[in-house]
């Protein structure tokens, strides 16, 4: 820091403000655990680090004295305040201020980063935990707000509030106490869990083992079992079939009935409304005619059906059993909201003294609930010989509520160990009989530790979906952990809870490798989900068609109950956009990493992209598995960062560097997937340590067209090193590379072949120099093949290129340089989402690197722009004759195979002379340009004058 930076002199006008905002709801460049990343701007702060704003650090640690314990880079608790001593910039201070508010809401969080964005001066990467994204978020603004106010005070900003605003919204996100239980037993066996609205559903586990919770209910508490205990009289009936001791007691729909029941049944009574909860309208202890009168439309006005039940008072103290798969698990007393005169204050007063506690809150935020004071509490205050403003003799208890439920301001004992086993048996069959799988008990008796047999009492209600909290934070008592019998309920022990999960990623091939696992995968019978660039595949039937390599496609997989295994392709853009859509992997493939997408998200550098793909390997646990390309430097690197064990993949044969990679880590007990030459071609071979299992010929398996295709050769390979570490049986892996076809069923738009009057045409996705080089390869390889059964000379190979708009210039140029090098004839077209760029300037870029390598000698004699893509396709088969090879590189490949198979199946073919056409070798170069041109130029007329490609790059 400089002298002139430690002056401290305050600045102008703070400008710290957000510029991007993400989450990562997975693992992501920036951390192993969910994050979000701000991207915050300094501005004139850039300047100014907290040394040099007087009064900064001071003020800042009043209205967060949170602060003070975190460690920061010093590694003990107050090293953030000595680093705010010595001058720290402001987006660090960002990131410790959006954790402890984030703390002060009950979130326990120290993971955060902050590092300067390169090449942008005063703009930091603020990087921090979350456990709630809306939580989060709301951190990282009120952070940046605070920032600017501790640097220059603005007068609408009032901390106070902004905080108690941040912490409602905190609390109005936040799982409830029992939710929050039961997820955090889960976290605590490993179950994964996926929050399915903005309450308290949620799924436990993955696929084909997920459980649903809502509260305490479960997927396992029937619908049938809820309806009885939510009818009070129905209740009654049954428990009473059963021998089991409940109060008598009656329906009724008018006042004047429930005084006909309260006479019969005798006085005192309880009045309370059938389908009611929470103890609300519940009236008890009703003596006489005027007291069941006066309370009837109380009841009435919490009852949705208008039914009520009048039912014998039974005295003694509120107990609530807890019942989980038929076994009791805990006990708590039930005490009504009261208050304690202690001779000096007056009950509201008291009242407020008692609401002051900190466990106290509003509704089921907290452990409990503050006591509120309503027409119904005062007249039971006068009933008790008070008011409001007296002040009660010190010790004399005052209540407040009837009942002793939480949800009304009460408190609770643990009595868990005191109640006598026949009590105990009694609860335990009353939820026998409703059928609940959890039920919540509420007993009346003088003492749960004596039979109520013997000492008068009776099951009052039973509950379903009872809440945990006077189990989990008895206000008195030890508390119950409860949440392990529901979550063993849900997970017996042993049982599984998520689905394995095969990550494949990579700049090419992770497509048809995804296939290739699925496929092997479902031939062992698994249903299979699996998300790709074409979408979501649940058991082999595409559910959703889109571009489905994200997140968001893998959470809708591991939510399909039918799933009990997931191969999710992943992308580099979903991975910078908001991490992997789930917490870890089993296996991860890296296919290969070349330049493409570059200079997007700041990733630059095919370096920057390989980190970005490195995600999935970082994903893999000890027990996981990472399939690596050997042959690709910056994959073999990935191996650095794998927690699990690698199986490494190569397309070199015996003696290259890279097989001498291979085998160092062979002879210490490795796996990799190499092939050996044979007198009868190349064998794919499976190796573990000394072990040497033979798989297959590469010319056999279909996807490779004789060998010819030697990615999808590389894909097989990585496609059988995922599967073997599954724990697929070899010939299953077998049968599954023998059966996989480049047909438009099992891999659409991936080198699909098609005969089209005569004439070999392959649909591809091949979109970026490098796809380009390995399709131009297949291309030589396959002709090499027919030249052995046809007359190579009069075969012609036709392109159909494109590029996505959103690559940087010099790629787009490269691709038509290399696609140059394989074709005779390219046709370039654009896609129809130009991601920016205007009509045509995509196409003239192509354009430009194929006629830079005509200049230099390539193969390529005349390129064309037909940017429309369908009649780019029509436009190649004009040129095309019988026995020659057309490929094509398209968007959507679906709409081409129409269109070629339309073409197929018409009479186009007659629209085609029998003289030679620009496809035929044998043409005079100057004749097959004006031949080109003259067909290009119908195709262009499509396009007017306004829509031609701009001069400059946007």
């Amino acid at each position: 820091m400089t002298d002139t930076q430690a002056t401290p002199v305050r600045p102008a006008a703070p400008e710290l403000r957000i510029v991007e905002k993400r989450v990562y709801r997975g693992p992501n460049v920036w951390s192993y655990e969910q994050a979000i990343h701000l991207v915050v701007d300094l501005g004139v702060l850039e300047e100014y680090p907290s040394s040099t704003v007087p009064g900064f650090t001071e003020r800042l640690l009043e209205w967060v004295p949170g602060l003070s314990r975190h460690v920061c880079s010093r590694g003990r608790q107050g090293g953030f305040v000595e680093r705010l001593h010595e001058g720290t910039w402001m987006g660090h201070i960002t990131e410790h201020i959006a954790l402890e508010l984030q703390n002060e809401a009950g979130h326990d969080l120290r993971r955060g980063k902050t590092r300067q964005v390169k090449g942008k001066p005063g703009h930091y990467n603020v990087i921090f935990g979350f456990v709630d994204e809306r939580v989060g978020l709301a951190a990282g603004e009120l952070a940046v707000r605070m920032v600017n106010d501790l640097v220059q005070h603005d007068e609408s900003f009032d901390f106070t509030e902004e905080l108690d605003n941040f912490l409602r919204l905190a609390q109005r996100t936040a799982f409830g106490p029992s939710t929050a239980a039961i997820l955090e037993e889960a976290a605590s066996r490993d179950i994964p869990f996926i929050r399915l609205n903005t309450a308290s559903l949620v799924q436990l586990g993955q696929g084909v083992h997920a459980q649903r919770i809502r509260a305490t209910m479960t997927s396992r508490t029937g619908a049938l079992a809820v309806d009885i205990a939510g009818d009070k009289s129905l209740t009654n009936t049954l428990l009473s079939s059963a021998g089991l001791p409940v109060p008598l007691a009656d329906t009724v729909r008018t006042e004047d009935g429930a005084v006909a029941v309260a006479e019969r049944i005798g006085y005192p009574v309880v009045v309370k409304p059938l389908d009611g909860n929470h103890g609300r309208g519940v009236g008890i202890n009703l003596g006489d005619e005027a007291a069941v009168r006066a309370h009837f439309p109380v009841a009435a006005a919490q009852s949705r059906r208008g039914v009520m039940v009048v039912e014998s008072f039974i005295t003694g103290n509120d107990y609530r059993c807890l019942i989980v798969g038929g076994r009791m698990q805990a006990i708590a007393e039930r005490v009504p909201a009261h208050v304690i005169g202690d001779g000096t204050h007056t009950i509201n007063e008291l009242v407020e003294i008692t609401n002051a506690d900190p466990r106290r809150g509003v509704g089921h935020e907290k452990v409990l609930t503050r006591i509120t004071v309503n027409e119904q509490a005062e007249e039971l205050v006068r009933m008790q010989g008070f008011e409001l403003d007296s002040v009660p003799p010190e010790g004399e208890m005052v209540k407040l509520a009837l009942t002793g439920n939480m949800s009304t301001g009460g408190i609770s004992v643990d009595r868990t160990f005191d109640a006598h086993p026949e009590n105990v048996e009694i609860a335990e069959e009353a939820a026998r009989m409703i059928g609940l799988d959890v039920a919540g008990i509420d007993f009346i008796c003088p003492d749960i530790s004596a039979p109520v047999r013997e000492t008068g009492g009776a099951i009052c209600e039973v509950n379903a979906a009872p809440g945990f909290r006077m189990h989990t934070h008895p206000t008195i008592g030890e508390p119950q952990f409860i949440a392990k019998p529901v979550v063993d309920l849900l997970f017996p022990p042993g049982s599984p809870s998520r689905v394995p999960i095969v990550a494949v990623t990579g700049t090419n091939g992770k497509t048809t490798t995804s296939r290739m696992v699925a496929h092997i995968m479902k031939g062992l019978g698994r249903q299979v989900g699996m998300t790709s660039t074409d979408g979501i595949v649940i058991d082999e039937r595409l559910v959703k068609r889109s571009d489905a390599s994200g997140p968001k496609s893998a959470r809708m997989v591991l939510q399909n109950p039918r799933v009990d295994f997931a191969v999710m392709e992943v992308a580099r853009g979903g991975i910078l956009r908001e991490g992997l859509g789930y917490d870890r992997n089993d296996i991860a493939v890296v296919t290969n990493v070349a330049a493409d997408h570059l200079g997007l998200r700041g990733i630059d550098t095919v370096e920057q992209l390989a980190a970005v793909k490195r995600v999935v390997v970082e994903a893999v646990p000890r027990d996981g598995f990472a399939v690596l390309n050997a042959d690709d430097p910056n994959v073999r690197e990935m191996r650095k960062h794998c927690a699990g064990n690698v199986v490494w993949f190569s397309l070199q044969p015996p003696g290259s560097e890279e097989r001498e990679f291979i085998e160092v880590r062979l002879r210490r007990g490795g796996r990799a997937v190499v092939l050996e030459p044979t007198d009868r071609g190349e064998m794919i071979v499976i190796r573990h340590g000394r072990r040497s299992m033979q798989l297959a010929w590469t010319h056999l398996l279909p996807a490779t067209f004789g060998g010819a295709a030697r990615f999808n050769v590389a894909n097989a390979m990585a496609a059988t090193g995922a599967a073997y570490a599954a724990g697929a049986p070899l010939h299953d892996i077998r049968q599954g590379l023998r059966t996989f076809t480049t047909t438009y069923y099992l891999s659409p738009g991936r080198l699909n072949m098609l005969d089209v009057r005569g004439t070999t045409v392959f649909v591809d996705y091949c979109h970026n120099p490098a796809g380009m080089r390995a399709l131009g390869d297949f291309v030589n390889n396959y002709a090499e093949q027919r030249a052995v059964q046809a007359d190579a000379t009069r075969v012609s190979r036709i392109g159909v290129v494109g590029a996505a708009g959103d690559r940087r210039d010099e790629d787009i140029v490269e691709l038509g340089a290399v696609a140059a090098d394989y074709f005779d004839v390219i046709v370039v077209r654009e896609d129809d989402n130009r991601r920016g760029r205007p009509v045509g300037q995509a196409a003239e870029l192509v354009a430009r690197g194929i006629q830079q390598r005509m200049d230099e000698g390539a193969r390529c004699r005349v390129v064309e722009i037909v940017p429309e893509e369908d009649t780019a396709v029509r436009h190649a088969m004009v040129l095309a004759n019988a026995g020659d090879l057309v490929v094509m590189c398209v968007d959507k490949h679906a709409r081409v195979l129409n269109e070629l198979e339309e073409l197929s199946q018409s009479a186009y073919a007659g629209a085609r002379a029998d003289e030679d056409r620009a496809g035929d070798p044998d043409l005079d170069p100057v004749e097959l340009h004006e031949a080109a041109e003259a067909s290009a130029e119908e195709a262009r007329s499509d396009y007017t004058e306004a829509e031609a490609p701009a001069a400059e790059s946007p």
